[in-house]
């Protein structure tokens, strides 16, 4: 049980970690803690909500059962999640803080999501695991929150933001998951270069939302 619990979070871990470390003025850990543990209670209602459609017979269409089932559910409900608790808390001040809260919520998500795979299937699987959708999913929170951040912070755009800040997400996870179900054989041909793509726009959204931070600001902060 004990390696199964390691391989279940160790990598959400560590991603976390990565992406957290990467602000330069770093949120506060409980505030963060908070919206992991938000977005690991979301499993269990989509779960059901995932479970009662597809006893409905909608896993029988790929391009329905991606789209409208497990990206849909997935990333609304995190997308609502920052939306009610953290995008007017105070501590969401900056670009960068947006990635901070997606990914923690996004995170949660994926260790409930992932340690209950490995129970069912085996700790094998848990390389595997780590490098598809644990990673997916903080890529999804990456940019999720950039655009969130972006909403918060800009005087411009700010209801169209809000809805990239879905939007995006929603695309390119039902467009993950659409890969896993359709191709069948060499899928790793087409899912590599997808992943390989969402971590230079991750990486990416990371670089520009770091250095979009106002001098002024960063110097008040610095002296709080």
């Amino acid at each position: 049980m004990f390696s199964i619990l390691s391989a279940g979070i160790a990598p959400t871990f560590a991603l976390m970690a990565f992406f957290y470390l990467k602000d330069r003025f770093s949120e506060p850990i409980g505030l963060t803690l908070k919206m992991f543990i938000l977005g690991a209670l979301l499993v269990f209602p989509i779960m059901f909500i995932q479970y009662t459609f597809a006893a409905e017979g909608f896993s029988n269409n790929a391009f329905i059962y991606s789209f409208l089932v497990v990206a849909l559910s997935e990333e609304f409900f995190k997308w609502f999640i920052f939306l009610y608790f953290i995008y007017h808390h105070t501590e969401f001040d900056e670009h960068y803080d947006g990635i901070v809260y997606a990914v923690a919520i996004s995170l949660g998500f994926a260790t409930i999501e992932n340690f209950l795979y490995i129970l069912t299937n085996g700790v094998e699987y848990a390389f595997t695991r780590a490098l598809f959708p644990v990673s997916s999913h903080a890529l999804f929170g990456v940019i999720m929150g950039f655009y969130f951040g972006k909403s918060k912070v800009g005087v411009q755009l700010k209801k169209w933001n809000l809805f990239l800040a879905f939007s995006l997400p929603y695309v390119l996870h039902g467009l993950y998951d659409y890969i896993l179900l359709t191709v069948t054989s060499r899928w790793l041909l087409l899912l590599i270069p997808f992943m390989i793509a969402l971590w230079l726009l991750g990486l990416r959204s990371v670089k520009v939302a770091n250095q979009s931070i106002d001098p002024i600001f960063a110097e008040n902060k610095k002296q709080a």
